[in-house]
């Protein structure tokens, strides 16, 4: 129990870093910088990902296995537009604004992640 407690506490904290950079450098990727409306953005982010995100995988996974993982792409940024769905807080603008946003989200955690591994072990 504490082990997902701190792993949705790590997921969290890297979501809030990724979206804070997609939205400083993509434009037309809108996010609202009140305190309270970006970290409700960022626990919706969070949610998509960590139960909506799984089953898309599954659902999607003969693409991503032919694509070579290339269709992870097209996952994220469909989390992402369910995102700017769900909440008011974050507007995306076009498609390029989507697929930078989905690459630059992507980056960040996984380089946030890959220093959280190192310092793990």
């Amino acid at each position: 129990m504490i082990r997902l407690i701190i792993k949705i506490f790590f997921l969290l904290l890297s979501n809030l870093a990724a979206i804070w950079v997609a939205a400083y450098f993509v434009s037309g990727f809108n996010v609202s910088f009140n305190f309270y409306d970006f970290i409700k953005v960022v626990i919706i982010f969070t949610a998509l990902n960590f139960l909506i995100k799984p089953i898309i995988k599954l659902i999607l996974s003969p693409i991503i296995i032919i694509t070579l993982g290339l269709g992870l792409i097209l996952v994220n940024g469909a989390i992402l537009y369910m995102l700017d769905f769900f909440s008011e807080n974050i507007t995306i603008t076009g498609l390029t604004s989507l697929f930078y946003a989905t690459l630059i989200i992507g980056a960040v955690n996984f380089i946030i992640h890959l220093f959280i591994k190192k310092f793990k072990s």
